[in-house]
Formats: structure tokens, C-alpha cells, sequence
């Protein structure tokens, strides 16, 4: 793990803790030793984890900044947790909710809340049309985070309704992020947001660019939006 601490205090200017590191190194063998019966990731190496999945998560705290960590976040499509549970071991006092329509998915997710001993976890088995609808969600985030999930203007649709006003959406993408984000623009407009901007993410021995888009929640959404669960992949916002 000497290799993740360095990467850290190089690429994101920050000391990761002895308590940190122990935590993400049995995060580590447990995605390991869950991928051998279950595919919950490609990245099947412990390098590819520290870098692909842990030090890519933790590029949300470069793009947040040194504000105060957020009190509320809500992680669409988290997959095996990441980014969402990484940030939960950067910032213990942040209440965090995982949202993953996969089963195999979402029950890693639980066994490993379990197994770090973390509090103020909510896991979703649902899709994210249906939380953006949900009054206990909608509107009440301080910040909605997602990685590879969908297309920039499906993604606005998932994750703007669940930012309340004065929050952040940190959409991470890859190399196609400043088009689609253009593309996006009346998505972000139409559910009141506003780009703020794209920071450019550089991690080491990954070829592919990766990008962070800022975009700060400026209105209120209208209550049509989220659409109906499969509308917004079928047919994006224009």
C-alpha cells in the first residue's frame, strides 16, 4: 500500500491515515476475493484496484476542494462501492447513500459496510429514476456523485433531481467528457443546473483522460424529472 500512499500525496496533495489505509486494504481482498465468484469489476489485480478504483474515487476529493467534506451523498450506479465508499473512508462523518440496481452488486456493498464497521450507510437496490422521485431523496443531497454510468445528458437526469439547491453533481468521465458535456447543456439548464467547470484528472500508468465535471445545482428541478424508469437512456433530454 506504500505505492497508493505516495500516489496519493503526489496526485491529490493529501496524507492518507494508518486507519485509512487499513480499511481499503481489506476493502482490497474482499473485491478480490469476491471477483473469483462474482463479476462485480474488470479489474481483477491488486495495482488496477489501488489505482483504477481507489485513487480514481479519491479524485472527488481533489475536485470538492478543501471545503468541509459534504454532510449527505448519494452515489449513483456505485457498482462495488466506488467511488461512494472510498469517500465514506475519506470522510467518516458523511452520511452516504449507494444506489446500485444489481443485486450480486448491491449485497457487496452491504457485506462491506459490515465488514469496514462503517455508520451512516444506505444501500439502494432500486434505479435512479425511482429514488429521484422519492421524497426522502429528491432534492436533498449536498452532493451527487457518479462514475461510467451513462451518457451526460441520462446522467443530469439521474443526478440533478437528488441535489438540493446550493449542491454539487461531480459527474467522472472519460476522454469524451467536454462533448458530452456540451451536449448536455440543456439537460443541465432544463434541470437547474449550471456547469461550473471540468477538472482534468491524471492518474499514473492510465492512457485514458479522465475528466471531473462540476456542476452546481442553481434551481430547483421540475417535479417531472426524473422521468418514468428507462425514459431518460431512451430518449435523453436535447
Amino acid at each position: 500500500m506504500q505505492k497508493l500512499i505516495d500516489q496519493v500525496r503526489s496526485v491529490l496533495g493529501f496524507e492518507l491515515s494508518n486507519e485509512k489505509i487499513a480499511l481499503l486494504k481489506i476493502y482490497e481482498n474482499e473485491l478480490l476475493e469476491w471477483n473469483q465468484k462474482v463479476n462485480l469489476t474488470a479489474v481483477n489485480d491488486p495495482e488496477g484496484v489501488r489505482v483504477k478504483h481507489f485513487l480514481d474515487s479519491m479524485t472527488v476529493q481533489k475536485a470538492w476542494g478543501k471545503r468541509v467534506p459534504p454532510e449527505r451523498l448519494i452515489d449513483v450506479g456505485t457498482g462495488a462501492g466506488f467511488p461512494g465508499l472510498v469517500l465514506k473512508v475519506l470522510w467518516p462523518k458523511t452520511r452516504v447513500t449507494l444506489v446500485e440496481s444489481v443485486g450480486k452488486k448491491a449485497e457487496f456493498c452491504r457485506h462491506i459496510v459490515q465488514r469496514l464497521g462503517l455508520e451512516q450507510v444506505t444501500i439502494l437496490s432500486e434505479r435512479a429514476e425511482v429514488v429521484g422521485q422519492d421524497p426522502d431523496h429528491r432534492q436533498t443531497y449536498e452532493l451527487a456523485v457518479a462514475r461510467a454510468v451513462a451518457r451526460m445528458p441520462i446522467l443530469m437526469e439521474y443526478l440533478l433531481p437528488l441535489v438540493h439547491r446550493n449542491g454539487k453533481v461531480l459527474a467522472m468521465k472519460g476522454e469524451t467528457a467536454p462533448v458530452e458535456t456540451h451536449s448536455a447543456s440543456r439537460a443541465i439548464h432544463l434541470l437547474g443546473g449550471k456547469l461550473h467547470k471540468l477538472v482534468h484528472i491524471e492518474l499514473p500508468g492510465v492512457v485514458e483522460e479522465r475528466f471531473i465535471v462540476i456542476v452546481d445545482k442553481v434551481a430547483q428541478t421540475p417535479d417531472e424529472y426524473p422521468r418514468r424508469t428507462g425514459i431518460p437512456s431512451k430518449r435523453p433530454i436535447q
